[in-house]
């Protein structure tokens, strides 16, 4: 396990958004991105959360909904990371795993690609 702080942490999750393409990050619409330092307890064991309605799902009445939101848990993140470059990784393999499901891309698909 490795421990970085939650400000070096929220770092770690904006660089994983840079690597998003521009062309992506254009199309994502009403979604906020957090970190939070550990899921709900119902939950289970989480590295990230999208909760929302998936732009695949939206039609001509989407309107007055609160922003989507994408949050990435820092300490289940952490657990599974023995070093830096792990971490690096983990974090941006899961940002970029919520924000497909905010392109309506489900698990099983995610799995076929690689993520």
């Amino acid at each position: 396990m490795i421990d970085v702080s939650r400000e070096e942490f929220e770092e770690l999750v904006g660089e994983a958004l840079d690597t998003i393409p521009p062309g992506l990050t254009r199309l994502m619409k009403n979604v906020v991105i957090m970190v939070e330092d550990d899921p709900p307890p119902q939950a289970g064991v989480l590295l990230g959360l999208y909760e929302g309605v998936p732009l695949t799902e939206r039609g001509g009445t989407y309107a007055g909904f609160l922003p989507d939101r994408i949050t990435i848990f820092r300490r289940p993140l952490l657990a599974v990371c023995e070093t830096r470059a792990d971490l690096v990784r983990e974090v941006r393999v899961t940002v970029v795993h919520e924000i497909a499901h905010h392109f309506g891309i489900g698990d099983e698909r995610l799995h076929e690609l690689g993520w």
